[in-house]
């Protein structure tokens, strides 16, 4: 079993959620169910997945759930931009969310990476 705790990954899909809900938080309120809903389950399933991964016992797991963690951020990258576009994020907060949501998808990229070197 590996320490999710020690993966900087982790760290920037934790953070990555939490700015992301507190962005969303002042999203229109009926779309509180909609894109702020949808913003907010991809970035807990980055850090979930992660988690959730470290707690499986062989390397093709850990790696089947790295896989999804990436594909959540970069679902993510394409949600914030949407939210922006849409009116509900100002440029600041879709600045700081993308490049956040980016940068969690580039260290889950390269940790993928690092596995799958021949």
């Amino acid at each position: 079993m590996r320490d999710h705790t020690k993966l900087r990954a982790f760290d920037l899909a934790d953070q990555l959620a939490i700015c992301v809900y507190q962005a969303t938080s002042s999203f229109p309120r009926e779309e509180m169910f909609g894109l702020a809903a949808q913003l907010r389950r991809g970035a807990v399933s980055v850090a979930s997945n992660i988690v959730e991964g470290c707690a499986r016992s062989s390397e093709a797991e850990y790696l089947h759930f790295l896989d999804i963690a990436y594909g959540s951020a970069r679902e993510l990258e394409y949600q914030i931009g949407l939210a922006h576009r849409l009116g509900f994020l100002p440029d600041s907060a879709d600045t700081a969310l993308g490049q956040r949501a980016t940068e969690t998808a580039k260290v889950l990229g390269g940790l993928l990476r690092s596995f799958r070197k021949p």
